[in-house]
């Protein structure tokens, strides 16, 4: 009492159908695989408000580099009416599209919280200090 053969070989195929969807779908233990890639430059603008109430819009340029799998170091430099600069900052994470990090301004000895959401081709940046809050959208 055989198998006819066809059903063998459907019974095959379905089998390598399986396995290759397990493959696609099989989550990382890093998180790195659900994680969106904030890897390469990024440009935009946005607002800076001082704590003292002045409000500016400023432009920026962002590069991000991994250092791990759901970690990365940022570079940006930032331009507004009164002036450019420069910050870093690490960030790791912390679920879904979402990372969490802190920045450091050394051209004013500021530093603080990041917290970037990235939806494709698209990330909001907000950043919050002693000194003031920033908030930007950048794309790639």
């Amino acid at each position: 009492m055989g198998q006819h053969p066809v059903a063998l070989l459907f019974r095959r195929q379905a089998y390598a159908i399986v396995l290759l969807l397990l493959n696609l779908v099989r989550a990382d233990p890093t998180g790195a695989q659900s994680a969106a890639n904030l890897e390469g430059s990024w440009n935009g603008g946005g607002s800076v408000s001082f704590a003292s109430g002045e409000r500016e819009a400023a432009r920026c340029r962002a590069v991000y580099n991994r250092t791990s799998g759901t970690t990365y170091t940022l570079r940006a430099i930032c331009a507004t009416a009164s002036g450019r600069t420069s910050q870093t900052a690490t960030l790791g994470h912390v679920g879904g599209n979402s990372y969490r990090g802190s920045f450091h301004n050394s051209d004013f000895d500021v530093s603080g919280t990041i917290y970037v959401v990235v939806a494709g081709n698209r990330q909001t940046v907000q950043l919050t200090s002693g000194a003031g809050t920033a908030s930007f959208e950048l794309r790639r």
